[in-house]
């Protein structure tokens, strides 16, 4: 099951556990548990410090609990963790195995001072590349206060369960039976969920933090781009990022990066935080700004609110928010939102193998769905509002080559509707007014982004479409910040321009440092002749 490079890099990797662990499996005798005893006995050759055992007797079989030392088995797999989630599983090892979670420290001590009982439950699908952040999340904490259980669920291999419980998008996580959150979640926003005062708390850390020439907001490509730049020029630099990637984080395949000829949003996202975290670097983690202060003169000090009311004061700002996806907003869009409303084909997709599905919108990431969907579903309609598909000419030709695809032109869909409990059809108006009504269970949105600029309010100028308003520099209506990405006027959204704009950003605001007294120097040249 596990080839032989990998099984070395295994190796190596299980080589820094420091306390032994014990995979204990409930196996029955179908084709998945055959499987997972292969994956469960080649991984466990792989240490002398990884035992497996075969208990049985578990409600859900196949499966295997990640046991400690002590025998404390907080986390279960009900899934072979391969595909995205062996990250998952391997983290789960080493940290049941003694190895430290990597979180930031106050994170740590919040989730240790947790009272309850946390019973968790994570519906996941090993092609989605969002769930192991959840996953690992929840495993993490569970390593770090006894009172959290953890099972994660294949939907794939327990597709009785998934559909009785009307599951179909991921992840979708329970807490002790009900319904707790959907979609991806780092610990923070889990940890915020549990207590509200969290946020807060967290940041008093950096109540008492000193200025920065460089603050970014933002842990996307352009934000990433920006810090690393800053940091180059020798400036105290810090960057707000409740998780790195940002909307990278949901792409699937990227093959035009330049320089990489291959590679995901999450590999993507990881190299972008390795190269932000080789400089110096104040990676302010686990927080969101909720507030921008603009100087009230030219040359002092911006500053940025955090939750709980903690300021940061920095002398340049660099805003690289980024963009959510778009909505419809059309009626039944919210009611069956993950009940067949979705927006990641590459999460869900699998959730609707052998349906009839809708993919709505016309441009590279439109078709891309429905191409992606193509090979999984029985049907798939592409719905574009305009005259004609604006994604690229290869891609095109790929959707129109398949069999199982139909496109219809000037199709404005008005309302989607169902049972209560699943999508059962859509309705769209046609090229000719007509209101045509398309039997499919599951409609996938994919008519572009947002800027996630709504927390700006009026402290600088946007456009009518809410992006922030840049010039060839960078800079914004307000002297000493600067703005860069996909919540910018910059047009074509690709991961590579928001690098350059990040980059670009960060030189502007590099000139306006040089060309700027610095306020905290003037006040001790102030002092020194007073």
């Amino acid at each position: 099951m596990l080839e032989e490079t990998l099984k070395s890099q295994l190796q190596d990797v299980f080589g820094k556990i420091e306390t032994p662990v014990t995979l204990r499996a409930s196996l029955d005798h179908s084709d998945a548990a055959s499987k997972m005893r292969q994956f469960l006995t080649e991984c466990a050759t792989l240490s002398d410090n990884i035992a497996l055992h075969e208990d049985g007797g578990w409600d859900r079989q196949p499966s295997f609990s990640v046991a400690a030392q002590d025998g404390t088995e907080s986390i279960r797999f009900a899934a072979i963790p391969m595909g995205h989630e062996l990250t998952s599983f391997v983290l789960a090892v080493l940290q049941v195995g003694g190895v430290p979670v990597k979180l930031p420290e106050s994170t740590i001590a919040q989730v240790r001072d947790l009272k309850g009982d946390f019973q968790f439950t994570t519906y996941i699908s090993l092609s989605c590349q969002n769930c192991p952040e959840v996953v690992q999340a929840i495993n993490a904490m569970c390593v770090l206060n006894p009172a959290f259980k953890h099972v994660i669920v294949d939907g794939a291999l327990f597709q009785n369960e998934v559909t009785r419980k009307n599951i179909m998008s991921v992840p979708q996580i329970e807490l002790n039976g009900a319904p707790f959150a959907s979609g991806r979640m780092d610990a923070m926003e889990i940890l915020a969920k549990l207590d509200d005062a969290a946020p807060a708390k967290a940041a008093q850390q950096y109540k008492d933090a000193a200025p920065f020439d460089v603050l970014i907001i933002g842990g996307g490509p352009a934000g990433a781009a920006a810090a690393i730049y800053a940091a180059r020029k020798g400036l105290r630099t810090g960057i707000i990022a409740d998780r790195f990637g940002g909307q990278v984080m949901e792409t699937a395949g990227i093959e035009n990066y330049i320089s990489i000829p291959e590679t995901d949003g999450p590999k993507l996202s990881a190299q972008f935080e390795s190269h932000v975290r080789a400089y110096d670097v104040e990676i302010i983690s686990g927080q969101k700004a909720e507030r921008l202060i603009p100087a009230s003169k030219p040359g002092a000090y911006h500053q940025i609110a955090l939750s709980g009311d903690v300021l940061l004061s920095s002398r340049t700002i660099i805003l690289a928010t980024g963009a959510h996806w778009r909505h419809l907003n059309v009626a039944g869009e919210t009611e069956y939102l993950t009940k067949g409303v979705a927006f990641c084909p590459h999460c869900d997709g699998p959730f609707y193998k052998g349906k009839r599905v809708a993919v709505i919108g016309g441009g590279n990431s439109g078709v891309e769905a429905a191409i992606d969907l193509a090979g999984i579903v029985s049907h798939v309609t592409l719905l574009q509002r305009g005259t004609q598909l604006k994604a690229d000419k290869v891609l095109q030709d790929k959707l129109r080559s398949m069999p199982n695809v139909d496109i219809k032109m000037e199709a404005l869909t008005q309302s989607i509707a169902g049972n209560g409990e699943t999508v059962e059809h859509l309705v769209y108006k046609d090229a000719s007014g007509e209101d045509v009504t398309l039997p499919v269970s599951g409609v996938f949105i994919q008519i572009g982004l947002l800027p996630n600029t709504n927390w700006l309010g009026n402290a600088l100028a946007l456009n009518p479409q809410g992006e922030i308003i840049v010039d060839v520099h960078g800079a914004t209506s307000v002297p000493g910040i600067f703005a860069a990405g996909d919540a910018t006027t910059t047009p074509y959204k690709q991961i590579v321009i928001a690098v350059g704009e990040g980059a670009k950003a960060a030189l502007g605001a590099f000139d306006y440092l040089i060309r700027t007294p610095d306020p905290a120097a003037s006040r001790q040249k102030e002092a020194a002749l007073a």
